[in-house]
């Protein structure tokens, strides 16, 4: 086995130890996410706090690590009889981004369960973690169904594995750790909030510190034991500071007035539900306790709303994590009572990291296209020739605010895939409602009752049968197929020449696809972003989980110059073949949203013509959204759909409330061109 790197040697990252060893101290807090770029030790601080967790007694041969003075009632290895045990290191159990929903709760064998009446049952990573840490790299890739089953799994302190009315119940108690990277894809508000605490880290931009972190990994690199041993007096005192903490706990009082502070905290910044008053009070709870003391002071309360707060302030998708510290000062000041320190940098600390330009420090506000003068823009529906400021080279458009997003219409591609787990387009899952039966291949997953009764009974009097129940051997069993929905890669192709610069109408275009992009963050898409301008196209952001970075590069778009729309379908063919071979299950919907008006070049709309017909030969889902506006209309965007073999659809049809029909009309057309 090798070393792992001291948790004591980790330079900085203050916040990210603090967390971790809060949840050492009181599991209850409920885990800890860690968000942060790469490379900035996320994972080496969770594998690094194994090796300081006290060891935990267990029931020998118990594969659930029932506790020998308390088994589990319910163990599926029990029962057990209270008494000696033995003891071992606690464990840290890595859930893979790609596992299956029956390696992480377990699996039932449901022949021996049918035939013999029996509950064989194969522990999961839910069981391995029990009084251990549960550690989830990249979280936000996971599967959604996956994060659900394990948050609940974290909430209730047990597993449940149900299969055909057959069900195993077991212990899982665990520290909940996972770490992301926000530009892969941020995680859904209702799962953020899931999470006890939420941590920002990233690389420190001081030049000694830096020296430092890599002079300690170079000698760890060279010789982790001998390193190891270096800190070894450092990890014992720390290690044994939790075990003193954990003493401590039961001890520890929460006065009305630091409860008070955390309810009127919270309500102030309007966190919806009680779950994080509830956070927030453990937090401060285990923070006096590490810090000494049995009385919870102010200064434990602001530091458990910079953990348990930020992540729940999160209300719209695009909304970046964050606390206001003056508010929340002023709060804490407000309703300072006498059970709390009112000197917030008064004496008893220890549980507090250094205060400084962090992670919890408040956003700045970004700026906008309307911080700036706004430049002339042209007259709507007119197309200015280069040299009369709307050139490729000179003269675009500053960028400007994207309107109000609306819920838009769902759109989905035609017929039934099988790509990820998602909730647009109908798709052959896991999960879903069953269609029918189906032989297994491999591992039986979802039984369908009634189609293996159905292959068993023919059978009986030749097996012998002579009791009541079904005899059934394996080659009885049958598969459910189910259907449910995929996610689907949405490439947006958007149209940022000088003849859609007029503000206002940008604008809306801007609001359109912030819409459009809203709605493929709730639907679980990856999404692209190519625009067409002056005598190009560029890919903005090549396919990627996070919608919010398109949504950030879609704020910053400039405008002007002639329409190469021809230019942006060829780049979207480029994207789409690339990504076919990277993702081939994954059914890719085009959305362009222009006004058709090519320019730019010998016979522009003929070549967007030839371009989007590549589309149509290949039988790419498309829609235009149509942005061309004012009394005279000349329908170009409608004949670019027909040649994509694709439907257009008009900025105020895009609303859920204006096109019923929408759905059927993309689908009917789409179908027609594959």
């Amino acid at each position: 086995m090798s070393t792992p790197y001291p948790f004591t040697a980790i330079v900085g990252q203050d916040d990210l130890r603090l967390g971790l060893l809060l949840n050492a101290v009181s599991p209850a807090v409920g885990g800890v996410l860690v968000r942060g770029e790469k490379g900035t030790a996320k994972s080496t601080a969770v594998r690094a706090l194994a090796a300081l967790m006290p060891e935990v007694p267990v029931i020998p041969g118990c594969r659930f690590s029932c506790a020998p003075d308390s088994p589990d009632p319910a163990c599926p290895d029990g029962p057990h009889e209270a008494g000696s045990g033995v003891s071992r290191a606690a464990r840290t159990v890595e859930l893979p981004v790609g596992a299956s929903e029956d390696r992480l709760v377990g699996a039932l064998d449901i022949e021996r369960a049918l035939a013999e009446g029996v509950k064989a049952f194969e522990p999961g990573l839910l069981a391995d973690a029990h009084r251990g840490i549960l550690y989830v790299d990249e979280v936000n890739l996971l599967h959604d169904h996956l994060v659900d089953l394990l948050l609940d799994a974290a909430a209730m302190g047990a597993s449940y594995v149900e299969r055909e009315g057959v069900s195993v119940r077991h212990a899982a108690r665990f520290l909940l750790v996972g770490t992301m990277n926000p530009e892969e894809g941020e995680l859904r508000p209702q799962l953020l909030d899931r999470f006890g605490l939420t941590v920002e880290v990233a690389a420190s931009r001081e030049t000694d510190l830096r020296v430092e972190v890599v002079r300690r990994r170079l000698a760890y690199d060279d010789d982790p034991a001998a390193f190891a041993a270096q800190w070894a007096d450092e990890e014992g005192a720390l290690r044994a500071r939790i075990v003193a903490a954990r003493a401590l706990l039961p001890q520890v009082r929460l006065g009305d007035g630091a409860l008070r502070q955390i309810a009127a905290t919270c309500a102030a910044f309007e966190v919806d539900g009680m779950r994080a008053d509830i956070v927030m009070a453990r937090t401060a709870t285990a923070l006096a306790a590490w810090a000494g003391r049995t009385d919870v002071l102010a200064e434990d309360v602001r530091q458990a709303a910079l953990l348990a707060l930020p992540h729940r302030r999160r209300r719209n998708p695009f909304d970046a994590p964050g606390l206001d510290e003056n508010k929340l000062d002023d709060t804490l000041e407000q309703n300072s009572g006498e059970d709390d320190d009112p000197d917030p940098d008064g004496p008893g600390g220890g549980g507090r990291p250094p205060q400084g330009d962090g992670p919890d420090t408040p956003p700045q506000p970004e700026g906008g296209a309307d911080d700036t003068p706004a430049q002339a823009v042209p007259e709507q529906g007119k197309e200015q020739e280069p040299g009369q400021g709307q050139s490729s080279g000179g003269g675009e458009q500053q960028p400007v605010r994207a309107a109000e997003p609306f819920r838009t219409k769902m759109l989905s591609v035609p017929g039934l895939g099988e790509g990820a787990a998602g909730r647009r387009s109908r798709a052959r899952t896991e999960h879903g409602r069953t269609t029918g039966a189906r032989r297994p291949q491999g591992a039986l997953t979802k039984l369908h009752l009634a189609a293996t009764v159905q292959a068993a009974a023919p059978h009986q009097r030749s097996r012998g049968r002579s009791g009541r129940g079904l005899v059934v051997r394996r080659d009885d069993l049958r598969q459910a197929s189910r259907e449910g929905r995929e996610g689907n890669l949405v490439l947006f192709v958007v149209d940022a020449s000088g003849s859609m610069a007029a503000r206002q109408r940008m604008s809306a275009v801007k609001g359109a696809v912030l819409s459009l992009l809203l709605d493929a963050y709730q639907r679980r898409d990856k999404v692209g972003l190519v625009t067409f301008r002056g005598k190009d196209a560029e890919v903005v952001l090549p396919p990627t989980s996070s919608v919010d970075a398109a949504a950030a590069r879609l704020e910053m778009l400039p405008t002007g110059g002639r329409t190469p729309v021809a230019a942006g379908l060829l780049k979207a063919h480029e994207v789409l073949r690339v990504e076919r071979l990277r993702d081939p299950s994954r059914r890719p919907l085009l959305v362009v949203v222009t006004d058709g008006r090519a320019t730019g070049g010998p016979e522009p709309v003929a070549l967007a013509a030839r371009a989007a017909r590549l589309h149509e030969a290949e039988g790419v889902a498309s829609v235009v959204v149509d942005c061309e506006s004012g009394p005279v209309r000349l329908g170009l965007a409608a004949g670019l759909a027909r040649d994509l073999g694709g439907t257009a659809v008009t900025l105020d049809e895009l609303r859920a409330e204006s096109i019923a029909g929408l759905v059927k009309d993309v689908q009917g057309t789409s179908r027609r061109a594959a």
